[in-house]
């Protein structure tokens, strides 16, 4: 049982952040740092320049194929997990600086919390 729940959490984690990054990049969304409309106009409001926006999709989208193939490749997920884990908290704190709502806080924590439980999967072999 605690296999497929792993399982399932690593699909709704990468599936989320590649809708996000490659589907939904320059759509409108309630959860956008700021009062930002698209993925650059939210770095924008949190002050990074645009090489970093860059860097952090690409590692977003890399990380969420990994944790995707950790599905049949468990010695790998703690790589992907630990990564997204990584920029959730940067995530976090982007928001804290700009004083965001919690509400827009909410899905890196989620994802950082989900990430942590991949991390900390006792059934590991």
């Amino acid at each position: 049982m605690m296999l497929y729940l792993n399982i399932l959490i690593k699909i709704i984690i990468a599936l989320s952040i590649l809708n996000v990054w490659l589907l939904r990049y320059k759509q409108s969304s309630p959860y956008r740092g700021g009062s930002a409309e698209t993925m650059k106009e939210e770095f924008t409001a949190y002050g990074l320049p645009e090489w970093v926006l860059k860097v952090v999709g690409t590692l977003k989208v890399l990380l969420s194929l990994v944790l995707l193939i950790s599905i049949f490749y468990r010695s790998i997920e703690d790589f992907a997990a630990g990564g997204i884990a990584i920029l959730m908290l940067g995530a976090i704190g982007m928001h804290l600086k700009i004083g965001d709502s919690l509400k827009k806080t909410m899905p890196a924590f989620i994802f950082l919390v989900l990430s942590l439980v991949i991390i900390s999967d006792l059934n590991k072999s």
